[in-house]
């Protein structure tokens, strides 16, 4: 908890404001929050057949999905119950083909401003540094 944010969440309370909250993203079943931090958060995609494209490797949009949570929960994590925040932005670059598996998403805060708040993330495959995707977004914050 921070002077600036003082209604910051741990990592067992992101997950129970979001499965309050915002259920469609099915946490546990589909995204595994593994960590929160100051300024930052760790969640896991798990492998599931409806996440694959032709070619066997995962898609597009499930990628997209994970960076767009993973950012929102790096936030709440900072900010606190904040239901309202939305994305304004999210760009994201597939580097690589992901093998059919877990993905795993690392998020970064860059900035965290009374309004918006900017972020990096990287998937990558469990136990592999090198990143299949790069994405860098920008929320929106509902004020007071």
């Amino acid at each position: 908890m921070s002077a600036r944010f003082p209604h910051s969440l741990s990592r067992d309370e992101v997950e129970d404001f979001l499965k309050r909250e915002f259920p469609q993203i099915a946490i546990g079943r589909r995204f595994v929050l593994e960590d929160v931090g100051p300024m930052s958060a760790r969640m896991r995609l798990l492998f599931n057949e409806a996440s694959l494209r032709p070619g066997g490797t995962i898609s597009g949009p499930s990628m997209f999905a994970l960076a767009d949570v993973t950012l929102y929960v790096a936030i709440l994590a900072q900010i606190g119950p904040v239901a309202l925040a939305v994305t304004t932005n999210l760009n994201i670059n597939f580097l690589s083909r992901p093998p059919a598996g877990d993905l795993i998403c690392d998020c970064k805060l860059l900035k965290l401003g009374k309004r918006l708040a900017v972020g990096e993330v990287f998937l990558h495959a469990p136990g592999v540094e090198e990143p299949v995707a790069h994405a860098t977004g920008t929320y929106s914050i509902p004020p007071g």
